[in-house]
């Protein structure tokens, strides 16, 4: 696709505030639509300049007409100022500045192809692309001398792929499985293409570019030299039929340090652990962990004193997940490791990232209440909020003093803001979207479940005076959380009319580890209690709710919890199930999880699986419900919403079935950007035909109106 195709966006640096009042229903004529996803400006994690005068970050955004994801590197003034365009590129994302500060580091991808690294000065200009890898490139990170960059890539196996010219996914070898992991949602087998890290020089930039020989020049060549394909030679550090990642340089430069699979029992365990390699080459050594603890991103303080790591205990097995947070740990040489932050009340595994600080300690990210905050610290163990309030942290850097972070908030789908001294925004990537459309005020709410548990989440009003049907939308996970941040799929569902209400209930995050087990081997109890006594509380209390029209709808575990919700309980007028859980027998061997999965949620008694299989369930139902499913899930396979819809079918349920080809489980969150905009217009069909409102009416044809 042509980047004629890229829409310029005006953005406005943010006013110097604290807070922001939200838009109010009389400022614009209509609220969010299907077609404003093209609005939705999304930020990477920042990078600070090493003189602290200037950030990074990568803006990316749903285009229409490249069906695609797109999007351009952005420079941001920390005190002040307006931002400017880096790149334009067709997406280029993770910026990373050198620490010499001459070079800035991206992911530069063309449409339909995998990035790859690229470098350009600091300041802008043309930048190089450094990598040609098969696997495309899907993490880097720069040595502190400026001179190299350590990465990611998945390596294919030969013939495979597209690795042999004329030799298609439909003809190549067949696959000799015998592992419980080989695949993964979103990537597909895994056994053929494994991450590996690999070590790249970086060439001047003032060097002559490379021009690939034509004609005469190629011919006298000869067609076997291959000593300059135009990149750099990258250095392959790791090997084996292990996955590697989130690799690092040591503070001297002489190591490098990486998370990946254990060497044994690799297959058995979902742990993962540390290792360290010399920068020139040789076996990747083992760092000493405590036992049953899966850890990630490893990093040194800025003395070198100090390894940081994100832990997670899974205990004696390897394979006690459920609710279980990350922690941040810290290891000296020579001692043990230390678990800084308690996992019970502190979960830093949703942003997962550390930052090191020069006066010592590093910043991590908490997921808490439907918020992300930042937090300081120190290497005893002393914590420190640094940024919280209405919003979700979703990645920060730090230089000196100088702290600044990419966040979310009921107003914005990503901004940068600095944090040091106060809350200070410094750009407005949303002012497009609120410009040209109403976005509603979400209202925190919380209500007592039977047994008294407080029931924590937020309705979102449509304009008007009601009353309005309402929608009771379920989260997946079950251990994740809806939160503050400006959520599309609320908005657009305001829009149309409806109350929208979401709560966390017991199983989800954020709430402490105790709150997220609390469904362990007991899913669709205290749960399904939790929702049903939030969306009655809310009929309750909060005026303009119309008690009589009710719908019900989820994705993932919200998808099981929707269908067992429709089995237990008759009020809904009609219901959407997508990309469920429906019936965790067949989900076992199935889904790229499957095999530990099922069993840690639902226990292995045939019996007390059945209690909480909604397919055993299904003659229960009697609400019409459409089921939204993608042809290459492999986290709730496909199956599962072909047998529950037919089952639906068969005992003459109203009911219909939606298949997105080409899609995995993440659709509605990272679908090409036509299929999210259709899966839309499908659900407001849908509640069209069975929850009419003034402005969501089905035409004589069924469609929305």
């Amino acid at each position: 696709m042509s980047l004629i195709h890229l829409r310029s966006h005006t953005v406005r640096p943010r006013p110097d505030r604290r807070e922001f009042a939200l838009v109010g229903p009389s400022d614009y004529a209509r609220g969010v639509k299907p077609s404003d996803l093209r609005l939705l400006n999304s930020v990477s994690a920042p990078t600070l300049h090493p003189l602290g005068k200037k950030t990074a970050v990568s803006v990316t955004r749903p285009d229409f007409d490249a069906d695609s994801y797109v999007g351009q590197l952005w420079e941001v003034p920390v005190e002040g100022g307006h931002p400017r365009r880096l790149t334009r590129g067709f997406r280029d994302t993770s910026p990373k500045y050198s620490p010499d500060g001459s070079l800035l580091a991206f992911l530069r991808a063309g449409p339909g192809s995998r990035p790859q690294l690229s470098v350009v000065p600091a300041d802008g200009g043309e930048p190089m692309v450094i990598s040609d890898q098969k696997g495309g490139v899907s993490w880097f990170s720069w040595s502190p001398d400026s001179s190299c960059i350590v990465f990611t890539s998945r390596v294919p196996e030969h013939g495979r792929y597209g690795t042999v010219d004329g030799v298609g996914a439909g003809a190549e070898d067949p696959r000799l499985i015998s592992t419980k992991k080989y695949r993964m949602n979103g990537l597909g087998y895994t056994g053929d293409q494994h991450s590996h890290v690999f070590l790249v020089e970086v060439p001047s930039l003032n060097d002559e570019p490379y021009i690939k020989p034509v004609g005469r020049a190629a011919e006298s060549r000869g067609s076997e030299d291959t000593t300059n394909s135009g990149f750099p030679e990258a250095t392959q550090l790791t090997s084996g039929d292990a996955d590697y990642g989130q690799p690092v340089f040591s503070t001297d430069g002489a190591k490098i340090l990486f998370s990946g699979s254990p060497a044994e029992n690799a297959d058995e365990t979902l742990l993962s652990v540390l290792y360290e390699v010399s920068r020139d080459g040789g076996e990747p050594s083992l760092i000493p962990t405590p036992a049953g603890v899966s850890c990630s991103r490893p990093v040194q303080s800025h003395d070198g004193a100090t390894l940081y790591f994100l832990g997670s205990d899974l205990g004696a097995d390897g394979l006690d997940f459920v609710a279980r947070n990350s922690a941040l740990y810290a290891t000296r040489a020579g001692a043990a490791a230390a678990r800084l932050t308690d996992p019970e009340s502190l979960d830093l595994a949703e942003v997962g990232d550390i930052v090191p600080l020069e006066s010592g300690g590093a910043l991590v990210f908490n997921r808490a209440r439907g918020a992300g905050e930042l937090l300081s610290v120190t290497a005893d163990g002393t914590l420190d909020v640094v940024a919280s309030g209405e919003r979700i942290i979703t990645g920060a850097d730090a230089v000196g003093t100088t702290v600044v972070v990419a966040y979310t908030d009921p107003l914005t789908m990503g901004d940068v803001a600095r944090v040091d001294g106060g809350w200070r925004p410094l750009t407005d990537f949303s002012s497009s979207l609120r410009d040209q459309a109403r976005v509603e005020a979400p209202r925190e709410l919380t209500f007592a479940a039977p047994d008294g548990h407080p029931v924590h989440g937020w309705l979102v009003m449509p304009e008007g005076e009601g009353p309005h049907p309402v929608l009771l939308n379920i989260h997946g996970g079950p251990y994740a959380q809806y939160g503050v941040g400006l959520f599309d799929e609320a908005q657009v569902y305001a829009e149309a009319g409806y109350a929208v209400l979401m709560c966390n209930p017991r199983g989800s995050a954020g709430y402490g580890q105790e709150h997220g087990r609390a469904i362990k081997e007991a899913m669709g109890t205290v749960d399904f209690d939790d929702v049903i006594a939030f969306l009655e509380g809310a009929l309750e209390t909060q005026p303009g709710l119309d008690g009589e029209c009710l719908g019900v709808m989820g994705g993932s575990y919200g998808g099981y919890l929707t269908a067992w919700t429709i089995s237990q309980d008759h009020r809904f007028t009609a219901a959407i199930v997508e990309r469920g859980y429906l019936d965790p027998p067949s989900f076992v061997g199935s889904s790229d999880i499957g095999w530990f999965f099922s069993g840690a949620y639902t226990g292995t008694d045939p019996e007390k699986v059945r209690a909480q299989s909604p397919f055993a369930h299904i003659d229960a139902v009697e609400t019409p419900t459409l089921v939204v499913h993608s042809e290459e899930d492999l986290r709730c396979p496909l199956e599962q919403a072909q047998r529950y819809y037919t089952a639906l079918k068969l005992k003459g349920v109203p009911t219909e079935l939606l298949v997105f080809p080409g899609e995995n489980h993440e659709l509605s969150r990272a679908g090409t950007p036509w299929h999210r905009r259709q899966r839309f217009e499908h659900i407001l069909r849908w509640w069209a035909r069975y929850l009419p409102t003034s402005r969501n009416k089905a035409d004589d044809d069924g469609q929305s109106a």
